[in-house]
């Protein structure tokens, strides 16, 4: 599948320009494309409690959860003045889950990267069912 940043990082900025961050002023915007080719988005949701303000990056995958899921291929997550962003540990190993190893993030070169080069040795499902009754 040919990955069309320009269209994610566009839509991913316009995201960014909806984030509510009233606390960092910090406005995050995520779009990605899945394997059925199904654009979905996300953005940053900051709380007055620091530790439950939602990144971009949650609210992309439960739009792909809530628009009746599919795998994702590629994501843009850009600031709001439209620089490439690195999704935090946490969203990493959330965009592992509903990825893989191979998801394109955007970085402003032509092929962008791929996820592994930033979650090497992730854990994912299939982990959980190697371990499962791991106690004996």
């Amino acid at each position: 599948m040919s990955i069309d940043w320009d269209v994610l990082a566009t839509e991913a900025r316009t995201m960014a320009a909806r984030a509510y961050a009233p606390y960092s002023d910090v406005r995050v915007g995520a779009c990605g494309v899945t394997d059925g080719g199904r654009l979905v988005r996300g953005c940053n949701v900051e709380n007055a409690s620091y530790g439950v303000t939602l990144c971009a990056e949650c609210g992309l995958v439960s739009d792909l959860a809530a628009g009746g899921g599919g795998r994702l291929v590629a994501i843009a997550v850009v600031a709001g003045d439209g620089a490439p962003l690195a999704p935090c540990g946490r969203c990493r190993q959330i965009l592992f889950e509903h990825g893989g190893s191979a998801l394109r993030l955007f970085d402003g070169t032509p092929e962008g990267r791929t996820l592994d080069t930033l979650l090497p040795d992730a854990f994912g499902p299939d982990d959980v069912e190697t371990r499962r009754g791991g106690l004996t």
